[in-house]
């Protein structure tokens, strides 16, 4: 059995329906692409990582100090794709402008929860908005609202 540090790419891509395999692979272009600097991506056992390295912020994530800041994932759910996006939870505003423009990208109703936006349609993934919507942080930005969102 693989563990977490030896899943590559190919073998989560190998795990999904032949239908997400696309869509997977373009939202993790568009996150090389369109990420800022700094953050790094793991592979994990449900999905695709993005997080603040211990080098740019050594306290960790405050649930697991081992663990690096997370920031954004990419999964493949039961019966959607989910884009888990930890600022979009912790910032009203953004989540507000995302919300607002949504309707101008896509077709489908947006179905967002805290930080869990799901795409059932797979045809339907706002990529440019996606792409729009992860420029907006960069690491420094994330740690700064985590800090006064989240540490006490």
């Amino acid at each position: 059995m693989k563990t977490i540090e030896t899943i590559t790419f190919s073998d989560y891509l190998n795990q999904v329906s032949d239908e997400r395999k696309e869509p997977l692979q373009e939202l993790r272009t568009i996150m090389q692409q369109y990420l800022p600097k700094g953050f790094e991506e793991r592979i994990g056992t449900n999905g695709i990582e993005y997080y603040v390295p211990h080098d740019l912020y050594p306290s960790g994530y405050h649930c697991n100090p081992k663990q690096p800041l997370p920031f954004i994932s990419i999964a493949s759910q039961k019966n959607f794709i989910a884009l888990y996006h930890m600022a979009v939870y912790a910032d009203e505003s953004l989540s507000r402008w995302f919300s607002s423009e949504y309707p101008n990208y896509s077709k489908s109703k947006l179905d967002m929860g805290k930080s869990c936006i799901r795409f059932k349609n797979v045809n339907q993934i706002p990529y440019v908005l996606i792409a729009s919507l992860i420029s907006k942080m960069t690491p420094s930005d994330w740690i700064n609202l985590y800090e006064k969102k989240f540490k006490n």
